[in-house]
């Protein structure tokens, strides 16, 4: 038996998703299709997380058992002339039997675009929240510094139905660890970029339409504290678009 791990991007605008749905297109699903038509065996790949319909990926992580004798390079090949082309496989390592893309991950990096132009191209619109509107950037900016460190970001999780539970039935702990938010400006564009330990769900997207109410003056920076501390969903603001959404990396 071999563990492969494998380092994929993709366009997430033509998925459901990450997680294998019945009757829908999804990242998991569509992988597990290929490497069963290469392999002849039936796997589901795990992620190094499951990433919402219309979010993207440019590096994201999975691994799978196989008994394939398949060498490493030639998996890279196969896969990617068998694949849609809104999927790309990067590449193909043996790794320890022990490894897990999700288990083994340390910590993730995210990166959230948001087009600040009057007009957006329609060949760009599916990769960023267009956002044309007044925003404080530089009030952003403070915000998002607010939340580094160790916190509990239940205000920023969406309810996850298919989350396990921790020790003896207890809800799992919504602490999380950030070590870097921060916001800044590309051209056309507003970039938020996160790292952390992990993220609940919807967490990133939460954060950032939360930021722009701070942006638009409705909030500010200082109400970060009291939006942690309230854990509380309808603390914080609205949840922004998938679109704008992109796994970056992981790091193990």
């Amino acid at each position: 038996m071999r563990n492969l791990k494998l380092t994929l991007s993709y366009d997430g605008a033509e998925f459901s998703g990450w997680q294998v749905q019945p009757d829908a297109a999804t990242v998991q699903g569509t992988l597990a299709s290929v490497i069963g038509r290469i392999t002849g065996e039936k796997v589901l790949p795990q992620g190094s997380g499951r990433t919402d319909a219309g979010v993207h990926a440019l590096a994201q992580v999975m691994t799978f058992v196989t008994e394939s004798s398949v060498p490493t390079e030639n998996f890279v090949k196969a896969m990617n002339d068998i694949l849609p082309a809104s999927v790309r496989v990067l590449e193909v390592m043996e790794a320890p039997t022990e490894f897990h893309a999700r288990h083994s991950a340390r910590a993730k990096t995210y990166r959230y675009r948001i087009y600040r132009e009057s007009i957006c191209s329609p060949f760009l619109a599916r990769y960023v929240w267009h956002y044309p509107y007044s925003l404080k950037e530089e009030t952003m900016a403070r915000a998002a510094a607010l939340v580094v460190g160790e916190h509990d970001f239940t205000s920023f999780a969406a309810v996850d139905p298919e989350r396990g539970r921790g020790r003896e039935g207890e809800p799992a702990s919504n602490v999380r660890a950030i070590f870097s938010s921060s916001w800044e400006r590309l051209g056309e564009e507003f970039v938020y970029t996160v790292r952390g330990s992990g993220f609940l769900h919807h967490m990133v997207r939460n954060l950032v339409g939360t930021f722009v109410l701070v942006g638009r003056g409705t909030l500010q920076p200082e109400d970060m504290a009291r939006i942690l501390e309230a854990r509380k969903r309808s603390a914080a603001g609205a949840t922004a678009p998938a679109s704008g959404l992109y796994l970056v990396g992981v790091e193990y």
